[in-house]
């Protein structure tokens, strides 16, 4: 019997500090380009069946739910160790019609056609086979209308002020390693690419740009401390320095250039991300 691939795994791990960020995110923050299309699948078809990929903490996915309140959504991550937290978010939220399921985006443990909107957000992007993967979120939709929707970072896209070299220097040290790790720093930009290569025709393929903004204190706050903590502890700071691509005395400088960007009043941060809806 063949083993299975051997793929890439989430280089900054699951840890609360290290993926804070991630629990800033909604729908209406990170899907807002999926929204019109899913509610008015929802109100065509009340009973609507969604899958979300990659879910992690799941507050996305909790948010999802709010718009199809009697349709049944799937929640799926790799790690087991992240989906006992989405399960919190989504009992906090009131959103009784999700369950969760570990499982591979590469080995969908579900029978082609299976749902009429598959959606990732920012998975693709970390993976070393997107197009597998996009391929394999194709599958398990619907044909005749299903929809696979995905949101993935370009991470070359920062753009910040003040325009601190702590600053700068994580973003280039966030490039090399994610590249390192097997992951795409361009990925938003290379969306329609992906699900071409996938087999999805370009008429099938609707894309668009999003972005998010860090401004408000507790903006700045839940963004420049996940950097600090990657920069004084786990995977991107190993990582790091096992590359010789940064310092002691450089991981030190950008940890204390996020303090410094956390408090500054009229600090900001925006980042592009590449949005596709394939239609089946």
């Amino acid at each position: 019997m063949a083993q299975p691939t051997a793929h890439n795994t989430y280089l900054p791990g699951y840890a609360p500090k290290q993926v804070q960020h991630h629990e800033w995110r909604n729908a209406e923050n990170s899907a807002a380009y999926l929204l019109p299309t899913l509610q008015q699948k929802a109100k065509d078809n009340p009973n609507l069946s969604l899958l979300d990929v990659g879910a992690g903490s799941g507050t996305i996915t909790a948010s999802l739910a709010k718009y199809m309140p009697q349709g049944q959504i799937t929640a799926t991550d790799l790690s087991e160790e992240i989906l006992p937290r989405a399960k919190e978010f989504a009992d906090k939220a009131g959103a009784s019609n999700i369950s969760f399921q570990q499982a591979s985006v590469y080995e969908l443990p579900f029978p082609e056609g299976s749902f009429d909107i598959v959606h990732a957000s920012m998975v693709l992007c970390h993976l070393d086979s997107p197009v597998q993967a996009l391929r394999e979120m194709l599958r398990v939709a619907k044909p005749n209308g299903g929809i696979v929707a995905c949101r993935e970072s370009d991470l070359r896209m920062w753009s910040y002020h003040p325009q601190l070299p702590g600053l700068e220097k994580t973003h280039r040290l966030q490039l090399a390693v994610h590249e390192a790790a097997g992951g795409s720093i361009d990925g938003g930009a290379k969306l329609v690419s992906w699900a071409m290569q996938a087999n999805a025709t370009r008429d099938q393929i609707t894309a668009s740009f999003g972005t998010w903004c860090y401004s408000t204190p507790e903006e700045r706050a839940i963004w420049g401390n996940t950097m600090a903590e990657r920069v004084r502890h786990g995977g991107m700071r190993q990582k790091g320095l096992e590359m010789s691509i940064a310092t002691e005395a450089d991981l030190k400088e950008m940890a204390e250039a996020w303090d410094e960007w956390v408090a500054t009043e009229d600090a900001c941060l925006g980042c592009m991300h590449g949005e596709i809806l394939i239609r089946k």
